[in-house]
């Protein structure tokens, strides 16, 4: 039962983490991609509206050139005001173009559709997401007064833009933050020409490489260009998701040194009790080694069957929990509303495996104990 437990807890553990970490990464890189290129600004913050950059062939080719990079798409944010009903609220509207590739944040929309783009001038609709919805009293299809004040001299403007979708990715940052609309509005709002953007967002196939492609990028990138993974755009969220392989790693010696613990005095007792019966194994010639061997098949047939309880009742546990998600949680403390599950099978087969060698390796110990009776 202790080695069943153990390696239950550990198979359990491994697949919450997995999905933790998988799931809240992916909401974050759906958002905005795994690197963002834009202006350099050393003392500005990373989560602000950007200074305009001018769209670069020669620049567009540097990225998409490197190798790991899938995807390459122009982004660019204003501080704005969202008006309803003489109730208002400081947002970042994220301005995209027609050739977003809006499959990364259609999964988020809750309610109603992903914008229209319109061939010239600017598309009037927007999303907002189910906090903002709620906080505002705004329903699909109602009218909104954003206002856009200008950084140069003060002034005010408004646009009146129909919401017709209602989005939530889960991470209060971004549903408390960001509305989604139209990148020509803001090249309007903020007088930009229109070859100018806010930055590149970069999609790459193994987001375990963007460290690596963001630093090359950054060498090849003009002087007044920078590249960030959006790690180190967001840290606090990756941050959180490290610790958990933390708290992985104590239940992980926990577990085992329960196991160890339970197996080597299930042992102990059964040496003890059979005291009579290695004397008479030893009256009639049998060597320590013998009756060793004798202790620890039975110990091992015990761990084997441990382990296979262990597995049956830690993968059931996690499907249980990966087809009805009766696990529920605080979404806006997890980031997510169900403990997300992710199972990598070689994972399962190094637990079951280091959990026999090790339990095996500690049997030898009391083992030890028939030497001296």
């Amino acid at each position: 039962v202790a080695t069943a437990v153990s390696v239950m807890s550990m198979i359990a553990t491994l697949a919450f983490v997995n999905g933790f970490q998988q799931t809240v990464s992916s909401k974050v890189f759906s958002f905005w991609g795994h690197i963002r290129v834009q202006k350099f600004e050393p003392n500005k913050s990373l989560v602000a509206e950007e200074t305009p950059i001018k769209k670069s062939s020669k620049i567009e080719q540097i990225l998409q050139s490197e190798p790991g990079v899938v995807q390459v798409q122009t982004f660019a944010t204003k501080s704005a005001i969202v008006e309803k009903n003489k109730e208002i609220e400081g947002v970042l509207l994220k301005g995209v173009e027609k050739a977003y590739d809006s499959m990364q944040l259609k999964p988020f929309i809750r309610k109603g559709r992903w914008l229209q783009f319109v061939d010239s001038g600017y598309t009037k609709e927007i999303l907002v997401s189910e906090q903002l919805s709620k906080q505002l009293s705004i329903a699909l299809g109602d009218s909104l007064r954003i206002y856009f004040i200008s950084s140069t001299n003060g002034s005010r403007n408004y646009r009146k833009l129909a919401v017709v979708g209602i989005f939530k990715t889960g991470i209060e940052e971004y549903d408390k933050l960001f509305v989604i609309g139209d990148q020509q509005l803001i090249r309007l709002m903020g007088n930009w020409a229109s070859d100018e953007t806010g930055g590149y967002e970069i999609f790459v196939k193994d987001y375990r490489q963007m460290d690596q492609i963001s630093t090359v990028l950054s060498d090849r990138l003009p002087a007044e260009w920078m590249s960030k993974t959006i790690r180190e755009v967001h840290p606090n969220i990756f941050d959180w998701l490290n610790i958990q392989d933390v708290n992985r790693n104590v239940i992980f010696i926990v577990m085992a040194i329960v196991a160890i613990i339970n197996l080597i005095t299930c042992l102990l007792i059964l040496i003890l009790e059979r005291t009579r019966m290695v004397g008479i194994l030893k009256a009639l010639g049998a060597d320590n080694w013998l009756i060793q061997k004798l202790f620890l098949y039975h110990a091992t047939v015990i761990t084997f069957a441990g382990i296979g309880i262990g597995l049956i009742a830690g993968l059931g546990l996690c499907f249980l929990q990966q087809y009805t998600g009766f696990i529920k949680l605080d979404e806006t403390a997890y980031y997510v509303s169900e403990a997300p599950i992710h199972i990598i099978w070689w994972e399962v087969l190094v637990v079951c495996a280091a959990t026999t060698l090790v339990c095996y390796l500690s049997l030898i110990i009391p083992t030890l104990l028939i030497r001296k009776i």
